[in-house]
């Protein structure tokens, strides 16, 4: 009877512990979907405002194991990071987080306008691809909103960056 009466409290307890539990878990997914909310609102103005589009995980593999033509960028802030881990075939070009109106070589470690023109190459027509570290990180809508104002057709950002594409379980490269 004594074992009955302990599993018993056990049960009576776990209920009002997970009963007292769900309003604040309910909360806290509330409160976490008005965050999800705000960062898919200013995603989306950043495209729209920067006049590039974007690029999922699942679609950038498909294009990197296709073999489709394109300029990857990686806009990573540590030049360490860009040699530990970045995606396949990416090159590394540092833009600030605020948006940069003018080009301002302090701000993208001394690389000029005609530095990045180079990097993108003379075909306007080709997929740029520029990515950062995760969507929050606005120095990949720096590096896609410059492409399309440079006359690039074809800009993608890749919001989720490098941590979507490990989060994903693919393939980095490393520079030794």
């Amino acid at each position: 009877m004594r074992f009955f009466k302990s599993i018993l409290y056990l049960l009576v307890v776990g209920v009002l512990a997970s009963g007292l539990a769900a309003p604040a878990m309910a909360k806290d997914r509330f409160e976490m979907e008005v965050e999800k909310e705000a960062e898919a609102v200013k995603l989306v103005r950043d495209v729209q405002r920067g006049g590039y589009d974007v690029v999922s995980t699942s679609e950038l593999q498909e294009w990197i194991e296709t073999g489709k033509e394109m300029v990857i960028i990686d806009t990573m802030p540590y030049e360490a990071s860009y040699k530990k881990q970045h995606v396949p075939g990416a090159a590394q070009f540092l833009f600030p987080i605020p948006d940069m109106a003018e080009w301002d070589v302090k701000e993208t470690d001394g690389k000029t306008k005609e530095d990045y023109l180079k990097l993108l190459g003379e075909d306007k027509e080709k997929c740029i691809v520029v990515y950062c570290g995760f969507v929050k990180c606005t120095r990949s809508h720096n590096g896609a909103a410059w492409a399309a104002k440079l006359g690039y057709q074809n800009v993608y950002r890749y919001p989720g960056g490098i941590f979507a594409w490990k989060g994903a379980g693919n393939p980095t490269q490393e520079v030794r």
